[in-house]
């Protein structure tokens, strides 16, 4: 799917919408994206070599993995971050890298999930995590501050 199709399942937008499109087959979450060279993470990370930050990076698997999530988020639930480990690095990410990702669920508890995800350049590894969200009703995340 497409980025209009992306924003029907994921509350992002731009500039956090950070997927130009995502396919689930087989319980897995394929995502793309191309980084541009212009995106505001990169303004001052760093001014003489420019690289996604590790932290983009993870949002990217996440917003991927978050896909496999459309049916219950469709229903009115919002995708929370809870989790995040056992990350590794592996090579930096560059302008004009078509960053890819590979994410699975491999538990779900009551409203939380558990999910594993590999992001690639070029069919090479260069990020692995583990990490969860929650699913609570989107009215419960913003009425904190009203």
């Amino acid at each position: 799917m497409d980025r209009s199709g992306i924003e029907k399942i994921l509350p992002h937008r731009y500039p956090m919408l950070l997927l130009d499109e995502v396919e689930n087959v087989d319980g897995e979450a394929r995502g793309k994206y191309k980084v541009r060279g212009d995106e505001f993470f990169l303004d001052g990370h760093f001014p003489s070599m420019k690289i996604v930050p590790g932290v983009i990076l993870c949002e990217i698997l996440a917003q991927s993995a978050c896909t496999l999530l459309d049916k219950k988020v469709s229903d009115g639930m919002f995708p929370v971050y809870t989790g995040l480990e056992k990350v590794r690095f592996k090579s930096p990410v560059l302008p004009g890298d078509t960053f890819s990702t590979k994410c699975r669920i491999v538990k779900a508890k009551g409203p939380f999930y558990f999910l594993e995800g590999v992001g690639e350049v070029d069919g090479k590894e260069v990020v692995s995590a583990s990490f969860s969200f929650a699913l609570v009703p989107g009215k419960s995340v913003c009425s904190r501050r009203s």
